[in-house]
């Protein structure tokens, strides 16, 4: 076992320093599998990180809550746009007998959204804001990373006072700090507003949702003495489901305390959508199911045409060492010594290659990551099958060059040329 193990190390050793030595064909051969790894481990880092995005955004969203809407999400197959264009927008007054009669709910939240909205401080202004509406629950259905401040107490949120809550967009272009910010009154739409708190930076959402960047939140019954949300807003209900509560169950008992209170008769058709995540990320599986299928299949031709350029130095290789294969041999080394040198030299080939591919990927993600708009990331599981892929490559690629060498004739081998 030693005598095999001194022998291998010898022929490794042997491999590093034909490959050192004929550094044009070493160099062509890295390239080749360097590029093949490249595009294989960047094709599943682009779309994995990709896919890791929008489902972290859309877990922000709520995988417990259920979005009462005019419009149902999803699209796939014919959409009637033309029967929901007419149904009724959400109204405040939906919100009562949902926090009453829906049990399996905990919290729920009537809000709407306007944008294009100026808010002034002294001579600053920021254009192109959205002014966010919301009732009591709002912070217990959806994360506000509150940075300085609090949410609206509940007085506060019955009464309509006036006061606000700032994105970080906007209290960043209109005052020196968050503290500065504090207590602070801003107009917007031309009104007098108290700021009581600001947000954190949050960043762009990858699937849209709810900008908190770029938004002034307001109580809603302030709110609607600004905008009428029935002609200029996007009204719409959050629903949350109690600890345990199934979103089907949710779905069911909404459904029929909203039909009750619509007055719908038991043969209508619902005039109101229950959206829920699960149903983004149903078709977001489908998607990336795609995505990654022919990203694999662009990856596997890189792959293939790195192979066949390592196939092609190794018979190369073979070629050249015929004389010294025919003298090991003559010596007494067994065709699986030789069997094994040239797959190692073909493997160790690949591996380093495969490293290579590997660092360009790095550098991809260090150069997305610094521009802040995404967030990628190249996890120890695509390292690893990074260098398993080019283990198998040069395991592949070598084996008939390797074994071809195995079976020279010793007497002919060493009379070659």
């Amino acid at each position: 076992m030693i005598a095999t193990l001194k022998i291998l190390w010898n022929s490794f050793k042997m491999a590093m320093q034909e490959l050192r030595v004929n550094k044009l064909r070493t160099f062509l051969s890295l390239f080749g599998i360097t590029i093949g790894i490249f595009c294989i481990i960047a094709v599943f880092t682009l779309t994995g990180s990709l896919e890791h995005n929008i489902r972290k955004d859309l877990a922000d969203l709520g995988d417990d809550v259920v979005y009462m809407q005019k419009w149902p999400w999803g699209g796939n197959g014919e959409y009637p746009w033309w029967k929901y264009m007419n149904r009724p927008e959400p109204e405040y007054k939906d919100l009562k007998p949902i926090q009453d009669k829906v049990q399996s709910a905990s919290f729920a939240s009537f809000n709407f959204e306007s944008g294009n909205k100026k808010v002034e401080y002294g001579d600053d202004y920021m254009d192109g804001v959205t002014m966010m509406a919301v009732t009591n629950d709002f912070d217990q259905i959806q994360t506000l990373q509150i940075l300085d401040g609090r949410f609206f107490a509940n007085s506060e949120s019955n009464s309509g006072t006036n006061v606000a809550i700032l994105g970080f967009t906007i209290w960043d272009g209109l005052f020196p700090s968050p503290e500065a910010a504090m207590g602070k009154v801003v107009k917007v739409a031309g009104r007098d507003v108290k700021i009581i708190g600001v947000l954190k930076k949050k960043g762009e959402s990858m699937i849209g949702g709810i900008g908190y960047d770029n938004a002034i939140i307001l109580p809603y019954r302030f709110a609607r003495t600004v905008v009428d949300e029935r002609r200029f807003a996007d009204p719409y209900i959050l629903i949350k489901a109690k600890p345990g509560v199934s979103m089907d169950q949710l779905k069911d008992e909404l459904k029929g305390v909203v039909r009750a209170s619509h007055r719908l008769r038991p043969k209508e058709e619902d005039d109101f959508s229950l959206n829920e995540i699960s149903t983004a990320n149903d078709n977001l599986n489908a998607m990336f199911g795609a995505i990654n299928m022919g990203g694999g299949m662009i990856a596997i031709f890189a792959l293939i045409v790195g192979a066949f350029g390592i196939a092609n130095i190794m018979f190369v290789t073979v070629k050249e060492r015929t004389n010294i294969i025919g003298l090991k041999k003559a010596i007494g080394a067994r065709r699986g010594i030789i069997l094994m040198e040239f797959l190692l030299e073909a493997v160790s080939l690949c591996l380093l290659g495969g490293t290579f591919g590997l660092l360009l990927v790095y550098l991809l993600t260090l150069i997305i990551n610094l521009s802040g708009s995404f967030e990628m990331v190249l996890s120890a599981g695509s390292v690893i099958f990074g260098l398993s892929i080019s283990a198998l490559v040069g395991l592949l690629a070598g084996f008939i060059p390797a074994y071809t060498a195995s079976k020279l004739d010793p007497v002919v081998a060493i009379r070659s040329n």
